[in-house]
């Protein structure tokens, strides 16, 4: 089959690989129809690249066909149409009991001292082959899999693999008081999936924050304010002049360890990589350093007492964090992977005819598998509005 393979950094290759087969009895192959193309996808690509090895299969949103199921998947079918949660989960462990399924006890990456494993996601989650793919093997397959209606095209369930349900859970974490204020740092798919949640969960106010035209037009147009970081000295200065001078109740980080704007942790993150084999791997894994400027920022914009929800992925072990003025302004830090299957059940009610949350028109682009060296590329630059990618294998 064909395979987007990850073979060093800035260089994603399509390329023919093995088919993937059923190994255990608890697994399911499926035929995938639509694979997105993440912002943490772009990790791999630039800052984790030790972490990788050459030929890992990346992509983790998958959806597609059931094409073969083990003795104990007793739940599908050859046939089903399907969407996969991002992480991997046995639904029955005491972690997936309490809707942490990305700490599941049963696949837990325990050599790495991690969480679940992550398809398509660096030797820390356990290096599963990924969904940018012709096809994929499903473990836990008894459980992981969420089975969609026939009709609708992809786009409409897809992103219950990864966006829906981390920009809900990140709207959760938030827990935007009643008639509150959220401010959302970042509009890539999550932040501008996040701002669209917390209006349709009747947020008074939410301020979307970024320095991308398209971004920031995008989410003007469903209705959010919008502030162009480009346009104010002081970002947290303006939220707190749309806040009565207090700041917003809760903050979304939906920006991660790339942040622009922060010289320090680049060139951090750059010698880290730039280190020889095993060296490389433990600088990451051990003392690596984020760009910290979008958290900080979202410091600077909470109001005292006010919550920050942390999406972003961060991957840094020795973070210089500004904890005075955390302690000082009381500030609530949740933070996290999605934990997919808590949430499906109530987003799959908005996704009707009706399209409360606009995810038939989400996706920028539709590529087909093989141009995703062209797709990463774009992505990264933020060149041509790109905001989500979908590939169609």
């Amino acid at each position: 089959m064909k395979a987007v393979v990850w073979q060093g950094k800035r260089d994603v290759q399509v390329m023919e690989v093995p088919d993937p087969a059923l190994k255990e009895p608890t697994d399911a192959v499926l035929r995938i129809t639509s694979s997105g193309l993440c912002g943490s996808d772009l990790h791999l690509y630039e800052v984790l690249t030790p972490l990788m090895t050459p030929g890992d299969i990346v992509g983790h949103e998958p959806m597609g066909i059931v094409e073969e199921v083990g003795s104990e998947v007793t739940n599908l079918k050859p046939g089903d149409r399907v969407v996969v949660p991002f992480q991997i989960a046995c639904g029955s462990c005491f972690m997936c009991g309490l809707g942490l399924q990305t700490q599941c006890e049963t696949t837990q990456v325990r050599d790495q001292n991690m969480g679940a494993p992550l398809f398509g996601y660096t030797k820390l989650y356990g290096a599963v082959p990924g969904a940018q793919a012709e096809y994929l093997r499903v473990p836990q397959a008894q459980y992981g899999p969420v089975k969609v209606p026939e009709g609708p095209a992809d786009d409409r369930f897809l992103f219950l693999s990864d966006v829906l349900p981390t920009a809900w859970q990140a709207v959760e974490y938030a827990d935007v008081p009643k008639d509150g204020t959220l401010a959302v740092v970042g509009l890539g798919p999550i932040g501008d999936m996040a701002c669209r949640i917390a209006m349709e969960k009747g947020a008074r106010q939410v301020i979307g924050i970024d320095l991308v035209p398209e971004r920031l037009a995008r989410v003007r147009a469903r209705g959010a304010q919008v502030l162009d970081v480009t346009e104010h000295d002081d970002i947290g200065e303006a939220v707190r002049e749309l806040t009565s001078g207090r700041g917003a109740d809760a903050v979304i980080d939906a920006v991660g360890m790339e942040a622009h704007g922060n010289v320090a942790g680049k060139v951090a993150q750059t010698v880290g990589g730039m280190l020889p084999g095993k060296l490389a791997e433990k600088a990451i894994a051990k003392a690596g350093v984020d760009r910290l400027s979008a958290f900080q920022h979202c410091v600077d914009i909470v109001r005292r007492g006010g919550t920050i929800s942390l999406s972003g992925v961060y991957g840094g072990a020795a973070d210089p964090l500004p904890m005075l003025t955390l302690f000082d302004k009381q500030v609530q830090l949740r933070m996290g992977q999605a934990n997919v299957k808590r949430w499906v059940p109530e987003i799959l009610p908005l996704l009707t005819d009706e399209d409360v949350l606009g995810v038939d028109e989400f996706a920028t682009h539709h590529l087909p598998l093989s141009q995703a060296p062209e797709a990463y590329e774009m992505f990264q630059k933020k060149a041509d509005g790109a905001v989500k990618v979908v590939f169609r294998p």
